[in-house]
């Protein structure tokens, strides 16, 4: 292929195809420590590198279909017509003479693509050619006077965007990206849920360390510190003074009958609620002051509504589930099925399910199937 009398090369760049034609550039040139010379000296390669023809693109997507067909070594329709039109005719080969002209293309997986599409065509994908493509790209705003003051840098930046979306198939209305997202969102409030659960009874039980040992749930305890907050409140006033009409007075106006009866409400037994009652009147917890309390409840509220939050995001992913993954959801469960699609990536799991069952069948002689996603 090197012994071709003419060499052109193909520069596709981000505003369009560009055919070069080589007049004067040795083959061994590249290999040669002057060639850098040539080739960043802009009056030595115009004399040896001339433009012979060049088609832009006609709008950013067909700039984008253009760039994806040549990064998987497809030759398109356009850049057939392009070199047909441009190339000189293609003549027949004939046994022991060179080719009249070679093709200089800088991917032998595209040149290899472009000669099967145009046959008699003599492509080459070699050092020179990269050389010369070198300084072609480093020389484009002198061949090209339309690509200057920053035209083919804006080109470039909005192909590449658009290249790189299209490279990682970024699309945001994908339902198993939310779902991604929400079981890492529900593993790290779990975390997050315990220490907060934590740190409020270690903190509420420095002033009512009984009601611990009443209420074991941590969301229901919780709502209960928030909701009784000073204990006083829930001590009933024996003779209408002193002491226990000062706790009347902090709790806002609410009385002690409105105090059980969302005590009953919050926990969901009479019982449990009176002993927490009565573990008030005699509790052995210090007395906060307005300040502590006001901190402890913050905390604690927070902490409530957070725990709302989870609950609301773990109906949420229930529902996504079903709409994405509705047979996996009801053979393994909601959660199990998410952090499944999780750590797999949304890769095809309807495989690596069948031989896990299959498996677990040991080896049995009908085959399970099922469907993994609706589709």
């Amino acid at each position: 292929m090197s012994d071709a009398k003419a060499l052109f090369v193909l520069h596709e760049s981000a505003a369009g195809y560009a055919l070069f034609e080589v007049v004067a550039f040795e083959e061994i040139g590249a290999l040669l420590e002057g060639s850098m010379d040539t080739v960043t000296d802009l009056d030595r390669f115009s004399r040896a590198i001339k433009l012979k023809a060049f088609q832009p693109f006609e709008s950013a997507e067909d700039a984008l279909s253009s760039i994806n067909a040549i990064s998987e070594h497809s030759c398109t329709d356009g850049l057939h017509a392009f070199l047909e039109m441009n190339l000189p005719k293609i003549k027949k080969k004939k046994e022991g003479k060179p080719p009249a002209f070679a093709l200089g293309v800088i991917d032998p997986a595209l040149a290899t693509a472009i000669a099967d599409g145009m046959p008699g065509l003599s492509c080459r994908s070699d050092e020179t050619v990269r050389e010369v493509l070198r300084g072609c790209r480093l020389h484009m705003t002198h061949f090209v006077k339309g690509l200057g003051g920053g035209s083919a840098s804006q080109a470039q930046l909005g192909l590449g965007h658009s290249y790189s979306r299209g490279k990682i198939k970024f699309n945001p209305a994908r339902s198993d990206n939310m779902i991604i997202q929400s079981i890492a969102l529900l593993d790290q409030m779990d975390k997050d849920l315990n220490t907060f659960a934590m740190r409020v009874r270690e903190w509420y039980s420095w002033h009512f360390p009984e009601l611990k040992d009443l209420v074991k749930d941590n969301y229901m305890y919780a709502r209960c510190a928030a909701f009784i907050q000073d204990k006083r409140s829930l001590c009933v006033s024996g003779g209408g003074g002193g002491e226990d009409d000062d706790g009347d007075e902090e709790m806002g106006g609410n009385t002690f009958e409105d105090k059980l009866a969302g005590l009953v409400e919050i926990i969901g037994d009479e019982d449990v609620a009176n002993a927490v009652v009565a573990a008030a009147r005699t509790s052995m917890g210090m007395d906060c002051s307005a300040v502590d309390m006001v901190n402890i409840v913050n905390f604690t509220q927070r902490m409530v509504k957070l725990a709302e939050y989870r609950k609301q995001l773990a109906s949420y992913l229930t529902d996504k589930m079903t709409v994405v993954a509705p047979n996996l959801s009801t053979l393994i469960g909601d959660t199990v099925a998410a952090r499944l699609i999780s750590k797999v990536r949304c890769l095809n799991i309807s495989e690596f399910l069948y031989q896990l069952f299959d498996y677990e069948q040991g080896q049995s002689t009908h085959n399970i199937r099922f469907s993994i996603y609706r589709n």
